[in-house]
């Protein structure tokens, strides 16, 4: 199964994500902020990647742009999973690399459904 790097700075929230991600059997690596999922997916064999937008030092829509312009990580699906839900950030989200926008709250079938548009 997949292999999936989740971003995300809220615990709560990374575990939810987790454990979504897992009783679909995905294998799932996590980060608290980007600088630590940079080196994440620099280093692991990644079939996507799911990040908050929020968070401290580096934003997930720089986190996205970094990923993009590196050679290891630039063509690794990338899922924003946000509480910014304005048309302005989708359209923003997107031009950063993201391949797929999700509004939190979401499901798990979203979620599980977004990665599975990416990864299978």
């Amino acid at each position: 199964m997949a292999t999936v790097l989740v971003v995300e700075d809220a615990p709560s929230q990374l575990e939810l994500i987790n454990s979504f991600l897992r009783d679909s059997g995905y294998t799932v690596i996590k980060a608290y902020d980007a600088k630590d999922g940079m080196s994440k997916a620099i280093n692991n064999r990644l079939d996507a990647i799911i990040t908050d937008v929020v968070m401290p030092e580096i934003s997930g829509f720089e986190f996205c742009r970094l990923l993009k312009k590196n050679p290891v990580t630039q063509k690794v699906p990338i899922i924003i999973c946000s509480s910014k839900n304005q048309p302005i950030d989708r359209i923003w989200g997107m031009r950063q690399g993201a391949n797929v926008y999700l509004t939190k709250p979401f499901t798990k079938q979203q979620l599980i459904n977004a990665l599975k548009s990416l990864v299978e």
